[in-house]
């Protein structure tokens, strides 16, 4: 009988959590692309926003690269590029730390703010009510997972829920190097397949459509009135007369 549980969670939930990720992302992008915001309440309240706001978006962010790093780097590489396994540790437990408390405390001025400002309030779809206890029980545990690394023989997880997140993209999942894995790693693990599975279908996915093209967009070339050399001279139409030479460029400026 837990053999078969261990299958189940450690399996194939990932796999249903994916597809519910992949298909649901695909599924808003189609038929709600309008729906691919924040729906920002900036205008309701600015103070705890302009506070909470960077403190849990950075703070994630660090979250995000650092669990990269951790389950998709092996042991074996890190050591070829002498980053010893004590120094990888502490910088785990103090980054990460920091990133967890930074992103915990953000979430909680902000689900503070959306309780206390009634249009906030609601504004607040079924979907986020679900999201944010979920999200709020990921940040906990894993900076409880974090927590353990303190002890004397902390678990590596590296030797384990890092193999069996890595065997997950080769479609054999190595079931046991979970299913042995402490039970605040489990129960992080399991929190956060929930979340991304419910992911599409709150305002997180708004991850998805960040405006990372801005940085690359061409300049646009605005050009002033002095291409309109009959205007300049005379005087005429809805502009007063200037000074310009016909067909001056005016400084260019992005979108």
């Amino acid at each position: 009988m837990t053999d078969h549980l261990d299958i189940a969670l450690w399996g194939v939930l990932p796999y249903v959590a994916a597809t519910f990720l992949v298909t649901g992302t695909v599924w808003r992008h189609r038929y709600d692309r309008f729906g691919l915001t924040t729906r920002s309440s900036q205008l309701h309240e600015h103070r705890l926003l302009s506070v909470g706001g960077p403190l849990f978006h950075y703070g994630i962010l660090l979250v995000a690269c650092g669990h990269v790093i951790g389950l998709l780097v092996p042991e074996s590489l890190t050591e070829q590029v002498y980053v010893h396994e004590w120094l990888y540790h502490a910088n785990a437990l103090g980054v990460g730390g920091v990133a967890g408390l930074a992103t915990l405390t953000g979430l909680a001025i902000l689900l503070y703010r959306r309780l206390r400002v009634p249009a906030v309030r609601a504004a607040t779809s079924r979907s986020d009510r679900a999201v944010y206890p979920l999200l709020t029980a990921v940040l906990l545990a894993g900076l409880t997972a974090t927590a353990t690394t303190l002890r004397p023989h902390p678990y590596d997880y590296r030797r384990g829920v890092s193999v069996w997140f890595r065997s997950l993209f080769t479609l054999d999942p190595n079931v046991p190097a979970m299913a042995h894995a402490p039970l605040v790693y489990q129960v992080h693990a399991l929190l956060a397949t929930a979340l991304f599975a419910l992911w599409p279908f709150s305002r997180l996915v708004h991850a998805f459509a960040a405006p990372v093209g801005y940085l690359v967009r061409p300049y646009v070339v605005y050009r002033s009135r002095g291409t309109h050399p009959v205007t300049e001279a005379h005087g005429t139409g809805p502009y007063p007369a200037r000074h310009t030479t016909p067909g001056q460029v005016g400084r260019p400026r992005r979108r």
